[in-house]
């Protein structure tokens, strides 16, 4: 996004930044627009005569759009203004929803979905680098748990909005409602938001972009197609290998630009210990909820008759308090750190995962809303600690890299999270019938298997929540990928710290302030400058060489 931010903009303590505050109005409203489809597959089909199967691909192809696109987001938000990644990504996703209101065809509407994506794919990684670089660390909790509250009410919202709107008119008017909100958000934000940077001229390697393509959307298409019916698990598992493979390359690729270029993906980021285990605690709690919430709906729809509106209607009070929640929990994460927050929600995770082993038939609903509740909250406890506690152990020149791998894992858990419980729950399903046991027991046998695999992976992040530290300071004397302690930009007892120097009053090393990212070298004393939005903020003078002792005095 900036590769030179001059200045960390001024934030007065306890407000939220308005180019904060328009990213997330904007961020719900893409993030609305994805869960809006959900309940509009039957239309679909009924309005232009085609399959479930290729009905299905309204979601297949946003999901593979998004896992394709979110790998270069690094990059992009490096090579461009904050105004001009706002621009592109709303300007993107108003063209993909006016094509695909007024769509004649299905392949037509297609084309619009994937174009929407592409501009959904860039708002959150922009919303997340944005926010790291302009709030400062001690109200991140707080703001971050202002933004849980948006992009967690959204996809509550979803299916209740669009079974509300399939009431009344066609699945045409999913898009049009959303088109005029969306263009008021993009001309307000164009109005309000400044840059907080410049951008960072540099190249793109096209192999990296096609292989990231290739590797996490066929990875992605790979996982999804065990979901379905018509035993394509022989293909799915090609696919998938061969995504796999991709990624492998990717990887490597990486590697390489890594010493001699600029990477599309700056995997320097999983060198840091605290950013990745939050990676891992995150992917799986990810996993874990998308799983709950493709049972859920089949259980409520396919086995006790509700609605698809009724659903939404059942399913919604958890999504709201888990984003009622994160205001709260920010503002405890930033006076109490992670601890009192990550240990007890991944647990609470597990025991809702582990309560949803009991569905049967004649469970009562509020027991479904009081264990659905329990989960949205844990997860609310969790995630919004563990994402601020991640992005924080980065340096600032690696935020986009950070939330843009994030994004992408993301949507590989969320691919993983559904193959797994739908494989599951139909291989235990198929395996009673066949010893002639009814098909609905079967299927609810299933799905008990299902929730009890998802409960035994929930509860690998109790034990990477017991290793996260409880505040981004006690992650100081940490190391990374071979360089020297120091490249955390820890900021230790309020001192005014500069971006890549560790500063703990004695004992730690510092590296000038200066850091080489891609070939771009930087001789500023105490000034890190680089793609992704560092700011210089070091206190006047030089700093010790590398390799010299920090005093607390130099601190």
């Amino acid at each position: 996004m900036s590769a030179v931010t001059r200045e960390r903009p001024a934030v007065r303590a306890g407000r939220t930044p308005t180019v904060v505050r328009l990213l997330v109005l904007a961020t719900f409203v893409v993030i609305l627009n994805e869960t809006i489809m959900i309940n509009a597959i039957p239309r679909l089909m009924e309005s232009l005569h085609i399959t479930e199967q290729s009905a299905q691909w309204v979601s297949t192809a946003f999901m593979l759009t998004m896992a394709a696109v979110i790998p270069v987001t690094g990059w992009f938000l490096q090579r461009v203004t904050t105004r001009q990644a706002y621009a592109i990504a709303m300007g993107v996703f108003l063209a993909g929803t006016t094509l695909s209101a007024v769509a004649p065809t299905f392949e037509v509407l297609l084309l619009g979905r994937i174009v929407q994506a592409a501009g959904t794919a860039v708002m959150m990684p922009l919303l997340m680098t944005t926010l790291m670089i302009v709030v400062p660390e001690q109200d991140r909790g707080r703001v971050m748990g202002n933004v849980t509250l948006a992009i967690s009410v959204a996809p509550a919202l979803g299916p209740a909005v669009s079974g509300l709107i399939l009431q009344v008119g066609s699945w045409r008017l999913l898009f049009v409602v959303v088109l005029p909100i969306a263009a008021l958000v993009t001309v307000f934000g164009l109005r309000k938001v400044e840059n907080i940077g410049d951008p960072q001229v540099s190249s793109i390697d096209w192999l990296s972009v096609g292989v990231a393509a290739l590797g996490f959307g066929g990875l992605v298409y790979g996982l999804s197609l065990f979901g379905d019916s018509d035993g394509s698990v022989g293909l799915a598992i090609g696919i998938a290998v061969a995504g796999a493979a991709a990624i492998a390359v990717f990887v490597l690729r990486q590697l390489k630009l890594q010493r001699t270029g600029v990477p599309l993906m700056d995997l320097r980021t999983l060198g840091h210990r605290t950013y990745g285990l939050s990676l891992a605690l995150m992917s799986i709690g990810f996993l874990a909820m998308l799983g709950s919430m493709i049972l859920l709906p089949l259980y409520l729809q396919n086995l006790r008759g509700l609605s698809p509106l009724e659903t939404g209607l059942l399913l919604m009070p958890g999504g709201l308090v888990m984003g009622l929640l994160g205001p709260t929990v920010g503002k405890v994460f930033d006076k109490f750190g992670s601890r009192p927050l990550v240990l007890p929600g991944s647990i609470g995770m597990v025991l809702a995962l582990a309560g949803f082993t009991q569905v049967s038939m004649t469970m009562p609903y509020w027991q479904v809303l009081g264990l659905h509740a329990l989960l949205m909250v844990s997860l609310a406890a969790t995630f919004t600690p563990v994402f601020t506690l991640g992005m924080g152990a980065l340096p600032p020149h690696l935020y986009s890299h950070g939330s843009s791998m994030l994004g992408t894992l993301q949507q590989v858990a969320a691919a993983f999270g559904t193959a797994l419980v739908v494989t599951v729950m139909s291989a235990r399903a198929s395996r009673l019938a066949a010893d002639g046991v009814a098909a609905v027991p079967a299927q609810v046998s299933g799905m008990k298997l299902a929730f009890g695999v998802a409960a035994a992976l929930a509860a690998l992040t109790i034990a990477v929540a017991a290793k996260l530290p409880n505040r981004i300071a006690d992650a100081g004397a940490e190391k990374h990928g071979g360089a020297e302690a120091g490249a955390d930009p820890q900021e230790h007892g309020g001192a005014g710290a500069d971006a890549g120097t560790q500063q703990d009053g004695g004992g730690a090393y510092a590296d000038a302030g200066t850091q080489q990212d891609g070939g771009g070298a930087y001789a500023d004393a105490g000034t890190q400058q680089h793609g992704g939005g560092a700011y210089a903020d070091a206190p006047a003078g030089g700093r010790p060489g590398r390799g010299e002792p920090v005093t607390a005095d130099e601190t």
